[in-house]
């Protein structure tokens, strides 16, 4: 079964900058999709929990989905992430993502009421009734609490409209059955740390929240990869990858990372939305001074190359 939808190359889900008073920076927005656009991402993600998601109301998220989509103006794809607790508020978020003419839909499961597999499929099947738009599956069994099981991925696989998932349990014995039993749907790297070995296996495409603030270099390691083909490249870029990983998982402070990150490249973020707050000192300075030696490392390597 042939895809009716690529989602081939970086996808980033986008943070959401606040003003102090808690609303949206309408203005930082547009200047970090049009970062992201000219540093050569593929693709943004809106309405994802890198974006606040669950701190933000199903009218909000659809208002930010469209920003995006208008300042995008059709140059790469917006996928819109319909992850909710209930399956109306996910079925609004995909009939509004049709609305604003969103390319796709970020399907994840509901948190907390850990579904079965066949409810968690017929949740799933609901929200694709409602768009009739290609769908990114996203498995992350940590934060909702349910794995995608092979009875789930083969009952929505028998809608056409399910033809990505971006892998985020952590399990490689995941990618080794995403890639052999379910090759119509794309398998798309989720879990950070897993970036070559998920290339290795023919990932084609990469949700990264660190492409925020970093895209050329997770672009980078793509390109070695899955263009390419040099994996000999890709493992010194993934080894000078590897303590960004580190920083950004430790302590459960990944959104807050992510975010001054940003902010690190001029961009006035704002705070988190409660219950999160913002990094401290020392968490500023660990994270600066591994991007520091990141940049550094990889434009070396991507310079030899380029000999």
């Amino acid at each position: 079964m042939t895809p009716i939808f690529n989602f081939d190359g970086i996808y980033t889900p986008v943070v959401t900058p606040f003003h102090e008073d808690g609303a949206c920076n309408w203005d930082t927005l547009a200047d970090v999709i049009e970062y992201l656009i000219e540093k050569g991402v593929h693709g943004l993600i809106s309405g994802g929990s890198t974006g606040e998601n669950y701190a933000q109301t199903v009218e909000e998220r659809i208002d930010i989905a469209k920003f995006t989509k208008e300042r995008i103006n059709g140059r790469i794809p917006l996928v819109v992430g319909t992850g909710a607790m209930m399956t109306n508020d996910s079925v609004s978020l995909a009939k509004g993502a049709k609305d604003i003419g969103a390319d796709a839909l970020l399907l994840a499961s509901p948190a907390y009421s850990v579904p079965t597999d066949r409810e968690n499929a017929l949740n799933a099947l609901a929200i694709d009734k409602a768009a009739d738009l290609p769908i990114m599956l996203y498995n992350y069994p940590h934060r909702t609490g349910t794995m995608m099981g092979e009875e789930f991925l083969d009952r929505v696989g028998r809608s056409r409209n399910f033809c990505g998932i971006k892998e985020s349990s952590g399990d490689i014995n995941r990618v080794h059955l995403l890639a052999r039993d379910y090759p119509h749907i794309q398998m798309g790297c989720g879990m950070d740390d897993q970036a070559l070995e998920f290339f290795a296996w023919g990932a084609p495409f990469w949700v990264c929240g660190g492409s925020n603030f970093l895209p050329q270099e997770h672009v980078a390691l793509y390109d070695a990869c899955v263009i390419e083909g040099d994996f000999v490249k890709g493992r010194k870029i993934m080894s000078a990858m590897l303590p960004l990983m580190r920083v950004l998982e430790q302590g459960g402070k990944f959104i807050q990372t992510i975010k001054h990150g940003v902010a690190m490249n001029g961009f006035e973020t704002g705070g988190m939305r409660p219950p999160l707050k913002g990094l401290n000192k020392d968490d500023k300075r660990a994270l600066e001074q591994v991007v520091r030696v990141l940049k550094a490392t990889i434009a070396e390597i991507t310079s030899e190359g380029a000999k």
